[in-house]
């Protein structure tokens, strides 16, 4: 008990840093694979706390090492690193410097979370039982995922059976609040690119034309049939087109049309099936109507488990650290998130921290360019990390 109120205490007294941290990694916003300042700040900002067992992976991310001053285990934290491609819209004080490019999907303040948390723990190591990575994760945004590249680091290699624990920014919970799910919670993801060739011409004369705009509408309608037919209602299954391009007129039919989409779920087995379910429909279609067409299907990231373990002991670690009305169940999240190669290897928790405060105008969806957070998350997330750690490393020794 003595402990959590040293870790809450120590987490309101350097809230102001990080938060501050947070500022300019906001600021400072780079892309998946090239954060390369990124990664030169973070390791400024450990050796600063006093941490030197620093170790560059996947080029650049870091993972480094606090080592408790008890006998016990090992347990890793984790943050992701990069940004998106978005313009910023907000007007703070601490808006992106960089043109079309911005922290809109909260990593920003997974880090600083992640280092105040360190921050912590490097300040009571003495009484820690075990020992507690700390790993920041470039490219979580992009194929092929960071965390791919991650785990066939040599340093990686090994952390055997070591227990993960990340945790996501949520708009949709007020700050103070934090969301668990333990079992399926997030969805597998893959890319979906349909090229669609025919044979442009006039608009007046279609019958000189093999039209695909048309077939691309027809493709776009029938493809839906693998979602709402062929698929097990039981199996949430998600099949959205974001992007066509045909590249005509209004009095021109095009030669050819670019169909792009995502397909998320949460079976392995049936993620398999409906993409070459998919396929063949496409084919058949575009086939039928008198073209050609290439479909790549650019494979992503698998779903993501949590260790139903692991996950209930997070979730007592914070019931005990933010009290339990603070503390929410989840349904599963069709967003996709390549922790979850951790979770095939490892007990994983991947936890959701409430950022959104509506008084204050605070409550941008994700990869919005309008995107914000209540700072005080800062506190709540890094302080939440640290007393998971110790609750956790303390109990797996009994």
């Amino acid at each position: 008990m003595e402990l959590k109120k040293e870790v809450k205490r120590l987490a309101k007294e350097y809230g102001d840093t990080y938060r501050a941290v947070r500022r300019y990694l906001h600021q400072n916003p780079e892309l998946s694979f090239k954060e390369h300042d990124t990664h030169d700040y973070i390791r400024e900002q450990l050796l600063a706390i006093g941490i030197s067992d620093i170790q560059t992976v996947a080029n650049t991310g870091l993972l480094a090492t606090i080592k408790g001053g008890l006998i016990g285990g090992t347990l890793l934290l984790r943050a992701d690193m990069d940004a998106l491609p978005i313009q910023e819209e907000n007007k703070t004080p601490y808006a992106s410097k960089n043109e079309g490019i911005m922290h809109a999907c909260g990593h920003d303040v997974h880090m600083s979370s992640l280092l105040l948390s360190a921050k912590v723990l490097y300040s009571i190591r003495k009484g820690i039982k075990g020992t507690i990575k700390l790993l920041f994760q470039p490219g979580e945004e992009v194929y092929p995922g960071g965390a791919s590249l991650i785990v066939k680091e040599k340093a990686y290699e090994k952390l055997k059976n070591t227990p993960h624990i990340g945790q996501h920014v949520m708009p949709d919970l007020p700050v103070g609040k934090v969301g668990f799910k333990s079992g399926a919670f997030m969805a597998s993801m893959d890319g979906i690119s349909i090229q669609i060739m025919g044979k442009g011409g006039h608009g007046a004369m279609p019958e000189d034309t093999v039209d695909p705009i048309l077939i691309a509408s027809h493709v776009i309608v029938a493809a839906q049939q693998v979602v709402s037919r062929m698929s097990s209602p039981k199996t949430p299954t998600v099949l959205s087109f974001g992007k066509v391009m045909g590249m005509g007129a209004t009095n021109i039919i095009p030669n050819e049309v670019l169909i792009e989409g995502t397909f998320r779920t949460f079976d392995g087995e049936w993620r398999k099936m409906a993409l070459e379910k998919l396929t063949k429909l496409v084919k058949s279609i575009t086939e039928g109507m008198g073209a050609e067409c290439t479909v790549r299907i650019n494979h992503g990231y698998p779903h993501l488990v949590n260790d139903e373990a692991l996950t209930e002991q997070t979730k007592a670690a914070a019931i005990a650290y933010l009290g339990k009305e603070n503390v929410m169940d989840l349904d599963v999240w069709m967003a996709a998130e390549d922790f979850a190669y951790y979770s095939r290897l490892h007990p994983s928790c991947f936890y959701v921290l409430g950022v959104a405060n509506k008084g204050q105008g605070i409550d941008s969806g994700l990869h919005t360019p309008t995107f914000d957070v209540d700072e005080s998350a800062i506190e709540i997330g890094g302080g939440l990390m640290a007393w998971s750690a110790i609750e956790i490393l303390d109990r797996s020794m009994g």
